[in-house]
């Protein structure tokens, strides 16, 4: 009987987990980073729908004021703060700012990343680097600056990752790299911070119709490497709306879940690479043939300024950008 005792206790925990009373956010007092666009905004839409109230962080004023606006007209209190994720000062007034408005902080959702595509051959140092700065230290800031504030609410942080935060993408190696660096992150604050009451959530969605393709970082056969990576971030059964990734984000935040991963092709990518390590490092080594060639410089580019009469065509990518205020960028 003993040796059952140990199974029956962890399925316990997660039915517990599944059917028990979920995190309200009625009246939730959240903090977004990145939440004037793309899947920042996705979020705050869906956050908004079940009650919270918000304050929305980015750098460009202008579309926070069009991401507020739309928010307001829907009946929900959106605080808006001007600051850059990687300026710790500005990071640290903005969340100050936030809690003297709404007189505390439940939630922290931290959104604000970027993204870098290209061949490993051209990616500096600066590149990892500004990749760890932006997806990985500016969330642990984030982190560090709310955790006394959540404490005290006996709060919750949900942190944005990827699937690429699982497993190694090729053509994303900067990226992948920061993203694993925060899902570590996310497993080791969970583990220490449930002694205080708060819970930390590691989403790892995987290919989302967010619009942000359009201002990602481009390197090595540029016009090449973004007419596929804006192609595939806009298939249908391959990527998720970002409507939907949002909710279901939104859900493991009320349930409390560690390490959800959102999207059927992400969950088989993530279960692959657990179950068989070895063939799922075969495969993209063998996925790496099909991708565009080394670049002849290091030199990077947006996207938008690498758009093509096969880009610009795609309706998905189209409807994303216009939904998600990545235009006005």
């Amino acid at each position: 009987m003993k040796r059952f005792l140990l199974p029956l206790a962890l399925l316990a925990v997660a039915l517990r987990r599944q059917v028990g009373p979920r995190y309200s956010l009625v009246g939730k007092r959240v903090l977004v980073t990145g939440g004037s666009r793309g899947l920042g905004l996705a979020l705050a839409r869906e956050l908004a729908g079940r009650g919270a109230r918000l304050a929305l962080l980015a750098r460009n004023a202008e579309e926070l004021e069009t991401a507020a606006g739309e928010l307001r007209s829907r009946g929900t209190e959106v605080q808006v703060l001007v600051a850059d994720v990687r300026e710790g000062t500005q990071l640290e007034d903005a969340l100050k700012e936030a809690v003297r408005h709404f007189g505390g902080l439940d939630v922290l959702v931290n959104v604000a990343g970027m993204i870098q595509a290209g061949p490993q051959a051209n990616l500096l140092l600066d590149d990892y680097q500004e990749a760890m700065d932006i997806n990985f230290y500016a969330p642990l800031r984030a982190m560090q600056a709310a955790r006394s504030e959540l404490r005290r609410s006996r709060g919750r942080i949900l942190n944005v990752a990827s699937v690429g935060g699982k497993v190694g993408i090729p053509h994303l190696a900067s990226y992948s790299a920061s993203k694993f660096a925060l899902v570590g992150l996310g497993q080791a604050w969970r583990a220490e911070l449930a002694a205080e009451g708060v819970s930390v959530t590691t989403a790892c969605p995987g290919l989302m119709q967010t619009g942000s393709a359009r201002n990602a970082t481009i390197k090595g056969r540029r016009r090449a490497e973004y007419a596929l990576f804006a192609t595939l971030d806009n298939l249908p059964g391959l990527s998720l709306k970002a409507a939907e990734a949002a909710r279901r984000m939104a859900d493991a935040l009320e349930r409390g879940d560690a390490e959800p991963v959102i999207g059927g092709p992400a969950r088989f990518l993530s279960l692959s690479q657990a179950l068989a390590p070895q063939l799922t490092a075969d495969l993209m080594a063998l996925s790496v043939r099909f991708l565009p060639g080394r670049g002849k410089d290091d030199a990077r580019q947006q996207g938008k300024e690498l758009e093509s009469g096969l880009t610009r065509a795609n309706p998905l990518k189209r409807r994303s950008e216009a939904d998600l205020n990545e235009l006005q960028g």
